[in-house]
């Protein structure tokens, strides 16, 4: 399973990256606004660090507008990937995009149904939001079973980006699923590493090594 991160703090991103485990990003107007800077300047910075796919969002309401944008986007750099919302202009704009040759990411999907019109428009990834699903009482990870099934049923070659990922049981239910990606903040990220018996027997290794005899 791939890893992203979804951030646009730039030295997360390159810590990320030092660690040869991240293999792409998702950002959006939102993230950047955080970073507190420029949306197309902090996409070419990501770039230029991240080698493996970059999701950049549209924000127009209408198809023609999406298309205008993700055409924009698409020349910034070539792992750009544009993102579109679950609506019908959002499908349309999804369509287009692809038959131009470029890949598109579906976002805020929160049914199996819209994953699977999703897969009809071509999407490069659909991007279920867990984390919100569960916000509302219901169980993120059951629609990542759905889609999977529903993907493997019809063979779609659309690759399942799970989202809205609040930490590592998220990661290791989607890698147990078979999702294809999970994207998540630097911190989630950082927390995959770390294991309290792993912290002990660093611990304990490093006071035996301490015990052990050395030569003068």
């Amino acid at each position: 399973m791939q890893l992203f991160l979804d951030t646009a703090i730039l030295d997360d991103i390159k810590k990320g990256s030092e660690t040869g485990l991240v293999d792409g990003c998702t950002t959006n107007p939102s993230l950047a606004a955080k970073a507190g800077k420029d949306y197309n300047e902090v996409l070419k910075e990501i770039c230029s660090i991240i080698k493996g796919p970059v999701s950049a969002e549209t924000v127009s309401p209408d198809a023609d507008g999406m298309v205008k944008e993700g055409i924009a986007f698409s020349k910034i750099a070539k792992n750009i990937v544009v993102k579109v919302p679950m609506t019908v202009e959002g499908m349309k704009a999804c369509q287009q995009l692809t038959k131009k040759g470029i890949r598109v990411n579906v976002t805020l999907v929160f049914s199996a149904n819209q994953a699977l019109l999703a897969a009809k428009s071509g999407a490069f990834f659909v991007s279920p939001f867990v984390g919100r699903l569960d916000d509302i009482g219901e169980v993120g990870m059951d629609l990542i079973k759905e889609i999977k099934l529903i993907y493997d049923n019809y063979k779609f070659k659309t690759q399942i980006l799970v989202a809205s990922v609040r930490n590592p049981i998220h990661v290791l239910d989607a890698a147990k699923i078979g999702a294809d990606i999970a994207t998540m903040p630097y911190s989630v990220f950082e927390q995959l590493f770390r294991h309290t018996l792993t912290d002990v027997g660093i611990k304990k290794f490093l006071e035996d090594w301490e015990k052990v005899p050395k030569k003068s």
